[in-house]
């Protein structure tokens, strides 16, 4: 009996018959719908050579960079839906841009089909350290103390970021207004500053600086506490209810792609996350690996989508 490495290693038959054409006959294009160095381009690129080792055909990693992630989504909704092209998307351009935005060319849930949700990048609400609060009652606390409220930085309109920031403002009830920034190294750099006293950022982000003193970590904000840094509670613990924010990657195709492709395809990913050297690369640059299958990331995309479309009416974000 082949073994089932041995089956994922051999090209994907769509058909019994000898002339129908194997998957994947030519490279397959990994498309990241933002710049080079990103988390999503990283991951794309240590996540290539284990699907090239697999299928033997090149996994080559595109970068189709701007309007919030939707060029780059765009190209791959118009792909053929062959296998050939699998989007590396992030929960700020798979949900939080197209619920900020309004309107597409496309609606995400149906113009996509979940392969797998790959990792977690968590973030972390973070203080200047002239700030006194340590804990996250003692960070309300102080924030109540403040005539006018506080301001909260983040790497821009529509991260992950700034999402959870709103939903923190809107669980605790305090007065807080949100600086957009572009990207997590300006807003890092005016917390360190003291120009804004809190901040929510990607724990990787937030790491060199707290150590240094520069920062101080409050809480993480996911629902559990991170392999990273176990030390730092969740914002659930600190008193805040119903708060968790995913900062995901996952990768999917265009919809009409044959399941078959899909389900191959989500077994090599679930194989790769599970290798432990794998998973400890992934840790050290702050990524949590999450792994599900495409029928439970598809559900999950939708229910994303029922969870920050209230948060982001009731903020009334407005794209920048």
């Amino acid at each position: 009996m082949p073994t089932r490495r041995a089956l994922l290693a051999a090209p994907l038959l769509l058909a019994p018959a000898a002339a129908q054409e194997a998957w994947p006959s030519r490279p397959v294009t990994l498309l990241v719908p933002w710049a080079p160095g990103g988390s999503n381009d990283v991951l794309a690129r240590l996540l290539a050579p284990q699907l090239e080792a697999r299928f033997r055909q090149p996994f080559v990693v595109e970068n189709r960079p701007g309007g919030g992630g939707s060029i780059g989504m765009g190209m791959v909704a118009r792909a053929r839906p062959d296998g050939l092209t699998v989007l590396i998307s992030s929960a700020s351009n798979h949900v939080f841009h197209p619920l900020i935005a309004g309107h597409t060319e496309y609606d995400v849930r149906q113009a996509f089909h979940g392969v797998a949700m790959l990792v977690d990048v968590p973030n972390v609400i973070a203080v200047h350290p002239s700030v006194p609060a340590r804990t996250i009652p003692e960070l309300i606390a102080w924030i109540r103390q403040q005539r006018g409220g506080i301001s909260f930085g983040s790497s821009g309109v529509g991260s992950s970021n700034h999402l959870a920031g709103e939903l923190f403002r809107m669980r605790t009830g305090l007065d807080m207004t949100h600086v957009p920034y572009r990207g997590g190294g300006p807003a890092l750099t005016d917390l360190i500053a003291g120009t804004i006293p809190m901040a929510v950022m990607n724990l990787p982000t937030l790491i060199p600086p707290a150590e240094a003193g520069r920062v101080r970590m409050i809480a993480v904000c996911t629902s559990e506490r991170v392999a990273l840094r176990p030390d730092l509670p969740t914002v659930q613990e600190g008193g805040v209810p119903d708060y968790a924010v995913r900062s995901w990657t996952g990768a999917f195709v265009p919809r009409g792609t044959p399941r078959p492709i899909i389900e191959t395809l989500s077994a090599a990913f679930r194989e790769i996350l599970d290798q432990p050297a794998i998973r400890q690369r992934l840790r050290d640059l702050g990524s949590e690996p999450i792994y599900m299958d495409p029928d439970r990331t598809d559900a999950f995309v939708r229910e994303e989508y029922d969870r920050w479309g209230p948060v982001v009416r009731a903020a009334n974000i407005r794209p920048e």
